[in-house]
């Protein structure tokens, strides 16, 4: 196998972000109101010159579609990104970002404020973050073992957790009726349709995205390490990582990323689960090169199932979350038997 340098990873990281601008463009492009490229460009060059109009292709590109996509675009990140760092963290290829209950403690914060306060702008959003993080405390302290930080206790402390909440919330879908019920539904299966819970949208964007960059960062840096803990954990130890505290910034960095994703567009499975072992396949296992391959490979899958989901049956959507189950479930089944044989 080639060395990895920075220069190859460069430009394996050019190859997807290429794929990814593509991606955009076809979501730019089609829809229930198909839009030429001609017309995309022109909007988008009026846009960018402070020369806006209130014609329907810049209130469709605007402000529809472009938001949608840099949404997707975080969300896939988010939750590639973070199942990246927790199949290292608990050395178990089929952990994914909602393997603590992270979903779950998110849906349990979104479904308290649908009942509390329904019509609260923001609402949903910050509940949601408060929940995910809720949960992400108490499954570290429980998953905690010998003042260490355990990651088969941390496992089985997320499975219960999960299916705790999961109990709170099927008790409290029976006291939420009419649009709440409806909205609460779509967010569970997830769905990129919420608008911003604010006016400055920009300014939402940039906080979302400085919260990705710091958290996908801070993974970054024990990616060489974690490449040693692969090996095992006391081998790591020996050759001068400290375990513990990797273990510690993946888990933490990991779980804001979920939350984070959670948050705003609600579950979406297989995204964290499968994008990282596709690119294992196709780049190896090396982290320096997984992190950033698995965030932009999420972020193409998500602008991809968002595409499919407002397009196959227009003008009816489909949610996102829906579309990359329909995918992700055979494509899994695929690559569990390849890895058999």
């Amino acid at each position: 196998m080639r060395p990895l340098t920075p220069k190859r990873i460069l430009a394996i990281c050019g190859l997807l972000a290429t794929i990814l601008f593509v991606a955009v463009v076809v979501s730019l492009r089609v829809g229930a109101y198909p839009i030429s490229m001609r017309d995309i460009v022109i909007t988008l060059f009026n846009g960018a010159i402070g020369r806006g109009d209130t014609s329907e292709f810049n209130q469709v590109i605007f402000g529809l579609r472009l938001p949608r996509i840099a949404l997707g675009i975080l969300v896939g990140a988010s939750l590639s990104t973070s199942g990246a760092g927790f199949q290292a963290l608990l050395r178990n290829p089929l952990a994914d970002p909602y393997v603590l209950g992270v979903s779950s403690g998110a849906a349990l914060g979104a479904m308290l404020s649908l009942i509390i306060a329904p019509h609260t702008v923001g609402a949903i959003q910050l509940a949601a973050f408060i929940g995910a993080a809720a949960t992400i405390a108490a499954v570290y302290f429980l998953g905690r073992r010998g003042g260490q930080l355990d990651s088969a206790t941390l496992l089985l402390a997320g499975i219960v957790a999960a299916s705790f909440l999961s109990a709170i919330i099927i008790f409290l879908l029976t006291l939420v009726n009419g649009p709440g019920l409806r909205s609460m539904t779509f967010w569970l299966m997830g769905d990129l349709t919420a608008p911003p819970p604010t006016q400055n949208v920009l300014g939402w964007f940039g906080f979302l995205y400085f919260v990705f960059a710091v958290a996908a960062g801070a993974m970054y840096t024990t990616s060489s390490d974690l490449n040693l803990i692969l090996t095992g954990e006391q081998e790591a130890g020996h050759l001068g990582v400290n375990v513990t505290r990797v273990k510690l910034v993946v888990y933490v960095a990991a779980s804001v990323l979920t939350g984070l994703a959670v948050s705003v567009s609600g579950a979406i499975g297989y995204v964290g689960l499968l994008v990282p072992h596709v690119m294992r396949m196709l780049f190896g296992t090396d982290y320096r090169l997984l992190i950033p391959t698995s965030a932009i490979g999420g972020a193409i899958v998500i602008v991809l199932a968002d595409t499919l989901g407002r397009t196959i049956v227009a003008p009816t959507e489909l949610p996102v979350g829906a579309m990359t189950a329909l995918a992700g479930a055979p494509v899994f089944i695929y690559l569990m038997r390849r890895r058999i044989r």
